[in-house]
């Protein structure tokens, strides 16, 4: 899996299509990665007890659920027609001049 935790991605497909944000987790077993503010979920959860016998209130909770890797692209600076703008670009790997191998945005060639 190409995207990494850390990166900034932009959603190219889905309901969350041209979000821009940060992965917050990656799950390569998966496929998935979890994008910060992409395809925001509600949930539900019950009043629980800890063991301490206090209690945690339940409620309605919003967050983040995972998308799959297919569907984001590193986000990169590109000069699309005469602007610089946030756009996607896939990811190749290359070796540098120490035979570390990086990885390189695939639409300007810049190290990510």
């Amino acid at each position: 899996m190409r995207i990494k935790k850390g990166d900034k991605v932009v959603v190219i497909a889905g309901k969350d299509k041209g979000l821009v944000g940060k992965v917050i987790a990656a799950y390569p077993q998966d496929e998935r990665v979890l994008v910060e503010g992409v395809n925001r979920i509600t949930k539900h959860t019950k009043p629980t007890q800890t063991a301490r016998g206090t209690q945690q209130s339940g409620g309605i909770v919003h967050m983040e659920a995972p998308v799959h890797v297919s569907n984001v692209q590193i986000a990169v600076e590109a000069d699309v027609e005469g602007k610089k703008k946030t756009v996607g670009s896939r990811v190749g790997y290359r070796f540098d001049d120490d035979g570390n191998k990086v990885r390189f945005a695939k639409r300007t060639g810049e190290d990510i």
